[in-house]
């Protein structure tokens, strides 16, 4: 499993419709996908700037969640795993 890197800039963050956490489960529900709810992976890290306030990695499942509900998909570079600094935010941990 690998992750792509998001960014999210300061004007998205403030907007909690661009927070996984907040809405990821509800539109799962919503749409009959609980089942995807084991293999959904997003951390989150703080950026290093206010274009790129948050980063987010996202396994495949949670990319294309991201996508089909229409938010932002600025991917900045592709990783095999999360950074230790970055915190789980929604879904399962990384395992091997």
């Amino acid at each position: 499993m690998s992750y792509d890197v998001l960014s999210q800039a300061a004007v998205e963050v403030q907007d909690q419709a661009n927070a996984p956490a907040m809405i990821v489960g509800p539109y799962l529900l919503e749409t009959g996908q609980t089942h995807l709810l084991g293999s959904i992976s997003i951390y989150s890290a703080r950026g290093d700037s206010r274009e790129q306030l948050r980063l987010l990695y996202m396994n495949e499942p949670a990319l294309s969640i991201w996508k089909k509900m229409g938010k932002s998909v600025r991917i900045i570079g592709h990783v095999k795993r999360p950074p230790a600094t970055a915190a789980l935010h929604f879904g399962v941990p990384f395992s091997e």
